[in-house]
């Protein structure tokens, strides 16, 4: 089988260790199968597509809406990147899963409006899927409605139109869209469970998520609500398009 590749742009090694985890476990994937590139530590090698299976994108702490003169270096370099990487990936319809960072990705590239509007602190939210998810072949498995976990500071504010839209939260109209057949973003995390946004939530503690005395209610909105389905997709993903 070809490599399935994580694009990933945490700096910090303990929650960028823990998302590879998280990824492998929930794919089904050992470290030979999903290779990790991290982003943050230097340039995005050139990604020979007809070489691996398909891109996972993992979270992170860019924000596609910042001002660029907010934006530091690295960003500005991983974002010119991925605009480079998805020129070629909606070209050819190749399989692409972005998670969370996918969104501020795939949705710049389209042409999406992002900013603050539908911003979710962390914790559960449902989330719904539309007709044309209910029907799409990596969420097929999934019920109709489904918790998941969330915390973002930007969304979406309206679907550009060439993307369909798969799934909604109440406060997040775009929770999952598709571009083509084969290419995703996620706005809900469908890799983590409970220690993993335990621990993300502590380790991200200082970067604005939630205001100084919040880590013990954002703790327990973490912890409110069972989270076992949205991980079923990235196993779905691998399973349609291994090679």
């Amino acid at each position: 089988m070809k490599p399935f590749v994580l694009l990933a742009t945490r700096a910090e090694d303990e929650p960028a260790d823990a998302e590879y985890e998280l990824f492998l476990r929930a794919t089904g994937l050992d470290e030979r199968e999903l290779v990790r590139v991290r982003l943050e530590a230097g340039p995005m090698p050139r990604l020979d597509l007809d070489a691996v299976s398909g891109i996972f994108v993992g979270g992170g702490p860019f924000n596609a809406s910042d001002p660029p003169e907010r934006k530091s270096a690295v960003q500005h370099r991983v974002e010119a990147e991925f605009a480079t990487l998805l020129d070629e990936v909606v070209a050819r319809d190749f399989p692409f899963l972005g998670a969370c960072y996918g969104v501020g990705t795939l949705g710049v590239h389209q042409g999406a409006p992002i900013d603050a509007t539908f911003a979710e602190p962390i914790g559960v939210v449902p989330v719904t899927l539309t007709g044309a998810g209910a029907s799409d072949p990596i969420l097929a498995s999934l019920p109709r409605t489904f918790n998941a976990f969330v915390g973002h500071k930007e969304a979406i504010r309206s679907l550009p139109p060439t993307a369909t839209l798969l799934g909604s939260s109440p406060t997040c109209p775009v929770q999952m869209f598709r571009v083509g057949a084969n290419v995703y973003a996620t706005q809900f995390h469908p890799e983590l469970d409970v220690d993993g946004i335990v621990l993300r939530i502590h380790a991200y503690a200082d970067y604005g998520y939630f205001g100084e005395g919040e880590l013990e209610p954002t703790l327990a909105a973490a912890r409110r609500a069972p989270v076992s389905h949205p991980s079923r997709m990235l196993a779905a993903f691998v399973e349609r398009h291994a090679r």
